[in-house]
């Protein structure tokens, strides 16, 4: 399949006013996006992952066609967002915010028959979108069909955004953040549907977010953009091995006595930690960069000098330890 979305070398500048005092002010360039450059494939979930102000929402408003890129290029479907927006927009569904851009006194099921019709759906096409909507959102279940927008929980609110974007059954999806301060069942819900939108559904999903957690869950591939540069990419995996950092080995032992278990580690390792848990436990920590090579003989050394292992584990590095090692 031809790629969805494709940016080329997109740059954004704001110029805004730095106040200096209460009446003297001075203007400040800031660059939102230094030249990034990247693909979205149909049935592909891509996460952009990085801190606030890292230029995630800039990339997702030039895609959309919400701001003019100052250099560079981007397409959608093989459009050009600037020279050809009107062909972009028929081909994406926006979320931007939860709470933005409906009306608090009408309804859930109003306010998608209100888009609808502004999309250009007819009657019947609309009712069986919003029909469907209702239904794989979970939104008659949890009461929000006929209640006012402006009494919606904010879990309301972002099932009722991601019902917008998805009305005109797009292919191409612009997710910002949408389960920023959500409770965790919401999230989990909204995750588990932007995976089978993909999958399912062979979409195109562009996903912003500064949750690491999170897009380990949800995205075959991320980039990482800090201050308006793609650090890295690839797949969540594929990043992680990127780092060249020791693993560690946490072993918890019960009724172990802690000199004793220093004095079966010292002639096999040479970088370890004994300490004790909140439940009495001696916690054995061994860094090394081949865990493979040395957990056995340090399992069967312990055991052989009468350690009582509870638990073994392996931790590997996490995708806030490579944020943290490319944006270095």
């Amino acid at each position: 399949m031809p790629s969805a979305i494709i940016t080329k070398n997109l740059r954004k500048v704001y110029r805004v006013k730095k106040r200096l005092g209460l009446i003297k002010s001075q203007e400040e360039i800031v660059e939102a996006l230094k030249g990034i450059s990247f693909e979205v494939k149909y049935r592909e979930v891509v996460g952009l992952l990085g801190p606030n102000g890292a230029g995630k929402t800039t990339t997702i408003k030039i895609i959309s066609t919400l701001l003019i890129p100052d250099s560079g290029e981007a397409y959608v479907d093989g459009y050009d967002v600037v020279r050809q927006a009107n062909e972009v927009r028929k081909r994406i569904g926006l979320m931007l915010t939860v709470e933005k851009g409906f009306y608090g006194k009408l309804t859930g099921k109003e306010n998608l028959e209100y888009f609808a019709a502004l999309y250009g759906l007819s009657r019947s096409e609309a009712e069986r979108r919003i029909s469907h909507l209702i239904k794989i959102l979970e939104l008659d279940k949890l009461g929000a069909v006929d209640k006012l927008f402006e009494e919606y929980s904010l879990g309301m609110k972002a099932r009722l955004s991601i019902a917008r974007a998805l009305l005109k059954d797009s292919p191409v999806l612009l997710l910002d953040e949408p389960t920023l301060g959500l409770d965790p069942p919401s999230a989990r819900k909204i995750r588990e549907l932007v995976k089978s939108l993909a999958k399912e559904e062979e979409k195109a999903v562009l996903y912003t977010t500064h949750n690491m957690f999170e897009a380990e869950l949800v995205c075959d591939k991320i980039l990482l953009i800090n201050k308006g540069l793609i650090v890295a990419e690839g797949s969540p995996d594929e990043l992680k091995s990127k780092i060249p950092k020791l693993r560690v080995i946490t072993i918890t032992l019960r009724n172990s006595e802690r000199v004793r278990v220093g004095e079966v580690l010292a002639p096999l390792v040479a970088t370890y930690t004994v300490t004790g848990s909140e439940f009495g436990e001696t916690v054995v920590k061994v860094s090394t960069k081949n865990p493979e090579e040395i957990l056995g003989e340090v399992i069967r050394a312990l055991v052989a000098c009468g350690c009582d292992i509870s638990s073994v584990r392996v931790e590997e590095p996490t995708l806030e330890d490579v944020f943290i090692y490319f944006s270095q």
